[in-house]
Order: C-alpha cells, then structure tokens, then sequence
C-alpha cells in the first residue's frame, strides 16, 4: 500500500496548508482571493504533489495533481492554465511515457474543464460538491488505467485504492469547505445588508416621529392665527410657539446631519478652556433646576483645531445628558489636561450611571439609555463630530456610582498661549 500511504501524507500536508490559508485570509478581513494568486497557488500546489510523487520507476509519477486541477477548473474557470502548468512541470521530470499520458489525459481535460466551468457554476451547492467528486473519480480511474500500460508492476489494489478514495475524498472536503465558506460569506452579508436596513427603518421613524410632534403643534397653532377675531396679543403669542416649534424641527434635521455627514466645513483655533466656559454658561440654569453643581479644573492652556459650533454642540450634548443623569441633584465635573500632543477633556457625573451592554452600546444609531425621552441622535451626533476633529472618545461607568467620559484630540503643539 505504498501509493495509499504517500497519498495519505500529501493531502494532509494540502489540507493543513489550506487551514493556516483560511486562517490568514479571516484574520486579514479579505472576503475576495484575487485570481492571479489562486493560479499561482494552484501551480504552487501541483510542482509540490510532482516533485513529492511516488515514483517506483523513473518514468512514471503518481501524486494528486488531480485535486488541483479540477477543484481550480470547476471552481474558478482556470483549468486550462493549470493543465498547461502541469505539462510544463512534467517536462522537466522527463519526455517519457508517463509524459505523453499526461498529455493524452489531460489536453481534453482541459477543453472539458473549459466548457463545464459555466454550467457548473449554475448548479446549486451539494451538486457542485456531488460533481467535483465524481470527476475526481473519473480521472482516476482514467490514471489506473494508465498505469496498466507502464508495466510498473504496482499493486493494482494500492492503485485503485490510491487513486479512487483519495483524490476524491480530498476533492470532497476542499469542495464542501469552498461551498461552506461561501455560505457563511452570503450570510454575513445579508446580516449586515439587514442590519442597515433595521437602522434605517429606525432611522426613519426616529427622525419623523421627531420631527412630526413639533411640525403637528406648528400646525395647530397656525390655525389658530386664522382667527380673525384672536387679539394681538394672542396672536404674537401663537407666532412665538410656532416659531420655537420649527426651530426644534430643524435642531433635529441639524443633528441628523452633523451623525450623516461629520466633516467640519471651517477649521479655526479653539481654546477649549474658553469654549468649555461658555458651554458651562449656557447650560447653568439646567444645572440650577436640577440641583446639579458644576465643578470646574481646567488647565492653563489648551488649544486645539476644529469647528467651534461643532464643538459647542458636541459638550453641551455631553453635559446635557451628565445633568439629566442626575434628576435628584449631584456633582457634574469637567476636568482638562494638556500635553505637547494631546488635550485631555473628562466629564464625570454622579448620576445612575450605565450597565456594560449600555455602554456598548451608546453611540449606536438611535439607541437611548432614556426610553421613550431620547432617541439617540445626542450621542451619534457626538462620536462623529469627534471622530471628524481627529478626537478619541471612551466611556467608564457604574450603575448608581455615576459615568465618566474621556475626550482626547490632537494639540496645535505649536502655540504656548495663556488667557
């Protein structure tokens, strides 16, 4: 059984190949295998099996050429390179009888290989793998008959047993594992083809349901206006409501765009000091009705580059909801450090704090920790804005303990400035 055996040892050395293969290729995030590399690999492959044949006679080599060349003529239409490949390689073992086999068995293979190849690729999973299996077969039992006109005086059980278990068996796994590959592959991308949907479908009912309330209450108080008999006063009154309706309107088209399109449009120098003051004066009387105190450490200097409208709407979501966290009152502290690379920016609150699956969660699209109250558009708003400021952003929390958020963005290292 010494074809069996050396057989045996060369599709495991294939089949282990194979494996760190897939490896590399899931670890490097490459769905798609160039062709050019799958030709070189295939050639690769058969020079191995030749020059690793068993060859009880100088002119005669008996190895698993078979399994490249139909796994790579069925699966990816290049078995006539493979087959002219394999003519080439025999050359250089010798223009012997063994040589014109080769090319008695395999020039046609390669025409069939050529003509099969599109209407294999139609067929459904399990008849591709039932197909690349029997050709296996075929060509083996082609090659045994071969072998009876080279008087090598091999064992003819050996041979056919060699020949019609292993290539196929191997033909087999390296078959179902493309076909199982390829399954998992769809699948991966229906799910994130899904997953897209899902956030736009929430996108969508987010974005009308929020701007549908303000529009609805615009629109109730301009009938309103359409009484003749409604006195000025009432009139202005109305006037006033429906215009802060439609500002709220636009504040939540605003966010969706700044999540939708996070490039800044203008770049200037923000002294992060100075820009954390004002957010801190803007949003004092929230602070003052919810009991929340607003501590203050700020280093000296600090500047960095960025859009000063983007950044003020990026602190006052952030502080918003650090006071919103705390509805019976608390600590809210805004802490910065600076560096020759970086300025440091910490925000912590004492309020309820989070779970570990809300964190990581929060920035998903139109995921809130407040229910019905929030829909998210807060926090996305946030991640791109500092994700388009070349920033970083983590979060610490514990649950009845408070949250922590750590911003960090890139310092203009070159100015030594004080207020």
């Amino acid at each position: 059984m010494e074809i069996t055996k050396h057989f045996f040892l060369n599709l495991t050395i294939l089949i282990i190949l194979l494996f760190f293969c897939v490896i590399f290729f899931e670890k490097s995030k490459r769905t798609n295998i160039s062709k050019p590399f799958i030709i070189l690999f295939s050639i690769f492959v058969l020079w191995v099996f030749i020059q690793f044949s068993y060859h009880p006679v100088s002119y005669a080599r008996y190895d698993l050429r078979i399994i490249p060349l139909v796994i790579g003529g069925l699966y990816v239409g290049i078995g006539p390179i493979l087959v002219a490949a394999t003519i080439i390689l025999r050359i250089f073992y010798g223009i012997n009888l063994g040589f014109y086999q080769t090319l008695l068995l395999y020039i046609p293979l390669s025409i069939v290989l050529w003509r099969i190849y599109p209407w294999f690729s139609r067929q459904v999973s399990a008849r591709r793998i039932l197909i690349s299996v029997v050709m296996g077969i075929i060509l083996g039992a082609f090659t045994v008959i071969g072998m009876e006109f080279e008087n090598t005086h091999a064992n003819l059980f050996d041979a056919l047993f060699a020949y019609l278990v292993i290539p196929p068996l191997g033909i087999g796994i390296i078959s179902y594992s493309i076909e199982f590959v390829r399954r998992n592959s769809e699948m991966r991308q229906q799910l994130i083809k899904a997953e897209k949907l899902k956030a736009v479908e929430q996108m969508g009912a987010a974005i009308s349901h929020e701007i549908r309330n303000p529009l609805t209450a615009a629109s109730g108080f301009v009938q309103l206006l359409q009484d003749d008999y409604l006195s000025r006063q009432k009139r202005k009154e109305y006037l006033s409501i429906v215009k802060e309706e439609l500002i709220s309107a636009e504040r939540v088209i605003q966010d969706y765009l700044t999540f939708a399109k996070p490039s800044l449009e203008t770049f200037e120098e923000l002294n992060v000091k100075s820009e954390l003051r004002q957010i801190i004066n803007i949003l004092q009387p929230l602070a003052n009705q919810n009991s929340v105190e607003i501590l203050t450490d700020f280093s000296v200097i600090g500047f960095i580059k960025g859009d000063q409208q983007k950044f003020r709407q990026c602190f006052v979501n952030v502080l918003k909801n650090g006071i919103e966290a705390m509805p019976n009152g608390g600590h809210l502290s805004i802490t910065t450090e600076y560096t020759q690379s970086n300025v440091t920016i910490r925000v912590k609150d004492t309020g309820i704090g989070m779970t570990g699956e809300q964190l990581e969660r929060l920035g998903e699209p139109f995921y809130s920790t407040k229910g019905k109250n929030g829909t998210g558009l807060g926090m996305m708003v946030v991640y791109s804005i500092v994700r388009a400021m070349d920033g970083n952003i983590w979060e610490e929390s514990e649950l009845g303990v408070g949250t922590t958020f750590h911003f960090e963005f890139p310092t203009i290292s070159t100015l030594m400035k004080k207020e």
